[in-house]
């Protein structure tokens, strides 16, 4: 009698400790809607208190990323047709989206029904919901910015301790001022785990294999950073564009005019020209 005791005792420990590390997982809960979903990854909170950051990150494209030039959602063409299209009576999945990875990687807290949402909300064009969807403040001070395990639920990350923030505790996280941090999503894969694998960005590995070795020094966020957290280029911007062209993709141009005259009194006004571009981006351009 007293064995069965003990041994019930023993199974209740090993049951509670069991239980313990179910409780105190980092891992938040999947969200069963995409409205779930929005929520839980909604920074507008971050506004009442960081006004001028929460501005220039609403107009950049992380604030946007499944949308490209005016506006228009760019998934849209893919779903429909091409080898991530979603098949007649079939729904979209998490494994057969890889583009989530990088555009909306907050998608792995959540279930397959949610991927089904969005894909549905892409197809009719249905920008209302597409903009709710972005690469939000606890995507990249919480999700992205640990180097090893998962970031503790609660806690937001940035560049120094502020244990009294309102609202989260802030820890200093190293990863916010290298380039790794971009390079998460800025030239990830090749991505093997999907039904359809892919291999999109390669910027990161341009910059580290090319730049670097150069004798590159800046990182991702001092060239794309200097404003804050706009993060050019905004493509929608041209003329913002343009001039970030000419100042990474300087072009040197010689031309060679003369008269090219095969007969008597056939002459054919004639040109050379000689083009060099020189790339001064620190990756290869274009890239993602």
């Amino acid at each position: 009698m007293m064995r069965m005791k003990m041994i019930a005792v023993s199974f209740l420990a090993v049951l509670m400790l069991f239980s313990g590390s179910v409780a105190y997982s980092n891992e938040p809960s999947e969200a069963a809607t995409l409205k779930a979903l929005i929520t839980m990854f909604d920074s507008s909170r971050c506004r009442e208190c960081h006004e001028k950051i929460y501005n220039q990150w609403e107009t950049s494209h992380h604030a946007r990323p499944l949308m490209g030039l005016n506006d228009q959602i760019f998934m849209a063409s893919y779903l429909r047709q091409g080898p991530i299209s979603i098949k007649p009576g079939e729904k979209a999945t998490k494994k057969n989206l890889p583009c989530f990875k990088c555009h909306l990687p907050q998608i792995r807290y959540s279930t397959d029904a949610v991927a089904s949402e969005i894909a549905e909300a892409i197809l009719k064009d249905d920008k209302a919901t597409i903009r709710q969807l972005n690469i939000s403040c606890l995507v990249c001070h919480n999700e992205k910015a640990v180097v090893h395990g998962r970031p503790e639920t609660g806690v937001l990350y940035g560049n120094k301790d502020i244990p009294d923030h309102p609202g989260q505790a802030v820890k200093k996280s190293p990863l916010l001022k290298d380039s790794l941090m971009c390079g998460q999503c800025h030239g990830l894969g090749p991505n093997l785990e999907f039904e359809t694998p892919v291999q999109c960005a390669t910027l990161y590995g341009s910059y580290l294999h090319a730049y670097i070795p150069s004798g590159g020094t800046e990182t991702c966020q001092e060239c794309h950073m200097k404003e804050g957290h706009s993060m050019p280029p905004d493509f929608n911007r041209r003329d913002e564009l343009s001039e970030r062209l000419k100042t990474s993709l300087p072009m040197d141009v010689h031309t060679l005019a003369y008269s090219f005259q095969p007969k008597e009194g056939n002459i054919s006004p004639m040109v050379v020209v000689k083009t060099k571009i020189f790339n001064k981006a620190g990756h290869r351009i274009p890239d993602g």
